[in-house]
């Protein structure tokens, strides 16, 4: 059996996992935990009753974080000519059209996400195998299938997070840094639970927030009164 450090087991000491607490005393907590030397990162998981096997309990979206995921994001975009250039104008990390395909076909994938305009898709078509399983393909449904290169571009670079729900109904985010303050990471997380509750299925049951839980890197995870969920719907 993994044995965990003392800090972490000096945090753990200090969560009551039975107990649900609420938002501003969770995030002032789970600050207090991350001690370790390197900026922590501070995360979400929402367990949401839905049954994404049927179409219509998926949930799936974007948001953008108001300040950001305290992250620099790496973004490769898929375009030629005035697109290209406007791709990198934008700050896109990485420009190309074929040779950019070529150079991902050959191993390379120092990215986070990708964003292809129309036109290039059946090129990026060829590197789906590569790009599909790790959650890296363009796709039409977040808006990285776009000739509006720029505006996406600039909406990553500040913070978006692309979501879809797992199978089992877990959504798990990013929001934000140990360095951030508790009200960065407070927006942030509403941001999230806001965009979330507008995309609830109509066929969802209640409770449709199960469970909402924030943790950091090294620290065990604080469960959230999910009333100030709920109370979105």
């Amino acid at each position: 059996m993994a044995k965990h450090g003392k800090k972490y087991r000096d945090a753990f000491a200090q969560i009551d996992q039975s107990h649900r607490y609420e938002l501003d005393e969770a995030v002032a907590l789970i600050k207090a935990s991350a001690k370790s030397k390197f900026d922590e990162t501070i995360d979400v998981a929402f367990n949401l009753n839905v049954n994404p096997r049927h179409a219509d309990q998926m949930v799936r979206g974007s948001v953008a974080l108001p300040h950001g995921r305290g992250k620099t994001v790496r973004i490769a975009v898929f375009a030629k000519g005035d697109k290209a250039k406007e791709a990198e104008e934008a700050g896109a990390d990485f420009v190309g059209g074929e040779e950019l395909v070529e150079k991902v076909q050959d191993g390379w994938l120092d990215f986070d996400v990708t964003v292809a305009t129309p036109d290039m898709m059946g090129q990026v078509g060829k590197i789906g195998r590569v790009l599909g399983p790790r959650g890296l393909m363009p796709n039409p449904k977040t808006g990285t299938v776009t000739f509006d290169v720029g505006k996406i571009v600039g909406e990553l670079k500040a913070g978006r997070l692309d979501f879809r729900v797992e199978k089992a109904g877990i959504i798990h985010l990013p929001i934000g840094k140990a360095s951030f303050t508790e009200d960065q990471l407070k927006a942030n997380l509403m941001a999230i639970t806001e965009t979330l509750a507008r995309l609830k299925p109509a066929a969802s049951k209640a409770p449709y927030f199960r469970s909402v839980a924030i943790s950091s890197t090294m620290s065990p995870g604080v469960k959230l009164d999910t009333s100030y969920a709920s109370d979105l719907l």
